[in-house]
């Protein structure tokens, strides 16, 4: 992939990154049927009990079937997977760590909101506020209920498949790179709530899912978790 690709590809994980600060983990254990309740109201449940957590995760992005314009035949969708792991704390910390195909790492310290491409040897800052807090996905990183997320999506209960119960979440600002978000949610034997699954469809036609494992609920965290210090050498734009 080029440079360019590589720094694209970057662009759009920043648009789309608060979102995931929601998704962190998942309990294998499946709900039984007396947990099988309003999938709104267990969502709402997650928003209040989670706080703080990490886990591994596998993204999978689809690109849009294209249709060749002198055959008519459409294209074969090019599918990219990425694999990392993920830290974060509300309302405004987290970590990506990107270990496959290739090493990145975006940090946000509730300030700035770093991006490091290991291969390219650059570093991007931005304001964190500039880049996050105009989109409908920061409402979600910080939000404490389901009454604030609703401000900015409609929320709506989806069947349930694959042993989970989802929420399908339309933004509510039209122009926005999102077009809709499905959140597959878990209840555990426990009566505890994850995120298992995130499922993200933009405004070009690309789909992306992440999936969790090896998830701990509200861990601790060392307070230089979220601190970021560019590398010597490294080019750093702002």
């Amino acid at each position: 992939m080029s440079s360019v690709g590589r720094m694209k590809l970057v662009g759009n994980l920043v648009c789309n990154i608060a979102i995931f600060l929601i998704a962190l983990y998942a309990i294998n254990t499946p709900a039984t049927a007396q947990n099988l309740i309003n999938s709104l109201t267990v969502l709402d449940t997650y928003l209040k009990s989670t706080q703080s957590g990490k886990a591994d995760f596998t993204q999978v992005v689809t690109s849009p079937a294209k249709t060749n314009p002198n055959t008519d035949e459409k294209t074969i969708p090019k599918v990219k997977t990425s694999t990392g792991t993920f830290e974060f704390v509300r309302p405004n910390r987290f970590k990506f760590s990107y270990k496959k195909p290739f090493e990145q790492t975006i940090v946000a310290d509730g300030t700035t909101l770093w991006l490091y491409d290991l291969d390219l040897n650059q570093v991007t800052a931005k304001k964190q506020s500039q880049t996050l807090g105009s989109t409908p996905a920061a409402l979600i990183a910080s939000a404490p209920n389901l009454k604030a997320l609703e401000a900015q999506f409609k929320l709506q209960n989806a069947p349930d498949a694959d042993g989970l119960q989802w929420v399908l979440a339309s933004p509510k600002q039209a122009d926005g790179q999102i077009q809709s978000i499905k959140v597959g949610l878990k209840t555990g034997s426990d009566k505890s709530v994850s995120l298992s699954v995130l499922e993200i469809l933009d405004s070009f036609g690309q789909h992306s899912r992440m999936t969790f494992s090896n998830a701990q609920l509200n861990p601790k965290f060392a307070p230089d978790t979220f601190k970021f210090i560019p590398p010597a050498g490294v080019d750093v734009i702002r």
